[in-house]
């Protein structure tokens, strides 16, 4: 299966790649399936059966309300954050829903959305089943999705549910760089005389041309940029039971009053800065890009922002070669194990995404294949068995630290791999391979369902 890098990084919004905009996809889904089959103006009323961790946390990722804005046709990519609570507003008091915009049915939230946690489907936890019925009651379709991690959403086959339908179209994309595993990508850059981001791009060219390339890199970029912007300069309290402060502002204005050369390490609280500020974006369900789920968006942004900073020579051209490496590196993660919290808890999420920045700033500090794919393995290494355990099922408490956490590792692992000449023990194949495994023996618990860990410990204590 051919996987781009503009799958990895998507423009979505928060609070969860999982839980909120995969639901919104498969909704958006369901709603052309109906139309293509011309059952659209039939269709009096749509049941919505949200399993697994998508009925443990939907409530505190916002599930139900971006299923319901889905089945109106909007799309995560365009939908205006803005008009959003009016539009959910008018929906609860008038007991209406337009599907796709067009056609009106009656809806009734509380009866017609239903979270059933115990429910865990075979093929992944995160899974919705969707039924369209007519006047009498009767089922004009019927359809399961399972919303697999970073946005990605797969359809269950119509006659059997629990085993995912693969479309078509990605079995017949042939890409001139053919490769599963990072040793396979290292063997290409050494054959042809390539780096990683030219490999990258190279496969890249099936799908859009140079120039269509930076245009996407840059827009990518520019929607990671704005919410660092707006964290940085927002105040106030996230939403929520534990009225959880935000950060991000005051650590900015508490940072300009110091000098790096009175204190050097305060470049490291510039990074948490930067991760705090898109975390806190994401928690409000605002505007952000999957990097590669909403759970660990602020761990790549702020380490580009870091190297656009405070490493020398920094350009434009940097910034699209460290999202191409990241990106490959993050196929490598999807293609080989997992990014949903819900399936192998947060190494797949945070884990991921600080190998990946790893990788990256390694790639744009001058790193050859070995020493990237060293970076990625220290980054992914030091986070394996990071359960998912989120307060309240929001990603608020522990998920914006860990965000800065992993953003401050990801620029030790690649001066780390910087230091040396790229041989080490354990390949970064090795260790996806290991967090795969390890995910699988992880409890159910520690797997985005807040019902162990820390997601808990308020409460006992």
């Amino acid at each position: 299966m051919a996987i781009s890098v503009f799958d990895i990084f998507r423009v979505g919004i928060g609070p969860s790649s999982s839980h909120t905009v995969g639901p919104m996809r498969a909704a958006a889904l369901f709603i052309r399936m109906l139309s293509h089959r011309e059952m659209l103006p039939r269709v009096a009323r749509i049941t919505v059966d949200l399993m697994g961790s998508l009925g443990a946390t939907g409530k505190g990722h916002s599930t139900d309300t971006a299923f319901v804005l889905g089945l109106m046709g909007l799309e995560p990519e365009t939908l205006d954050v803005d008009a959003e609570p009016a539009i959910l507003a008018d929906i609860r008091d008038n007991r209406r829903l337009k599907l796709g915009g067009e056609s009106e049915i009656g809806f009734e939230w509380d009866r017609d959305i239903t979270f059933s946690p115990e429910k865990i489907a075979r093929f992944h936890t995160n899974a919705i089943d969707v039924a369209a019925l007519d006047a009498e009651g009767h089922t004009l379709l019927a359809r399961r999705f399972y919303s697999v991690g970073g946005g990605f959403v797969v359809a269950g086959s119509e006659e059997n549910p629990d085993i995912p339908e693969v479309p078509a179209a990605f079995n017949q994309v042939v890409l001139p760089y053919r490769y599963k595993h990072m040793v396979e990508l290292i063997a290409f850059c050494g054959r042809d005389g390539k780096t990683i981001p030219e490999i990258v791009r190279e496969n890249e060219r099936v799908w859009r041309t140079d120039e269509e390339i930076d245009r996407e890199l840059d827009h990518i970029w520019s929607v990671m940029k704005e919410a660092m912007d707006r964290g940085l300069r927002t105040e106030g309290m996230l939403p929520g039971a534990y009225k959880v402060a935000r950060r991000a502002a005051g650590m900015k204005r508490r940072l300009e009053k110091i000098s790096l050369t009175d204190d050097p390490l305060a470049v490291l609280d510039w990074v948490c800065s930067f991760a705090f500020a898109v975390g806190e974006e994401n928690a409000t369900g605002g505007r952000i890009v999957t990097a590669p789920t909403n759970g660990a968006a602020g761990v790549i942004p702020a380490v580009i922002e870091f190297y656009r900073q405070f490493v020398s020579g920094a350009d434009q051209k940097g910034i699209r070669d460290f999202l191409l490496t990241a990106g490959a590196i993050g196929i490598l993660f999807k293609t080989n194990a997992s990014i949903s919290g819900a399936e192998v808890g947060c190494q797949g999420e945070v884990g991921v995404a600080c190998s990946m920045a790893a990788g990256g700033l390694a790639a744009v500090m001058g790193g050859n294949a070995y020493q990237i794919e060293n970076a990625a393995e220290i980054g992914i290494e030091h986070h394996l068995g990071l359960t998912c355990d989120p307060v309240a099922g929001q990603v608020q408490i522990p998920c914006i630290e860990r965000n800065a956490m992993a953003a401050t590792q990801a620029i030790a692992a690649a001066r780390l791999s910087m230091a040396g000449n790229g041989r080490h023990y354990i390949s970064l194949d090795e260790a996806i391979q290991t967090m795969l495994e390890t995910g699988r023996d992880m409890c159910n618990k520690y797997k985005e369902t807040s019902t162990g860990g820390l997601a808990v410990c308020i409460v006992e204590c």
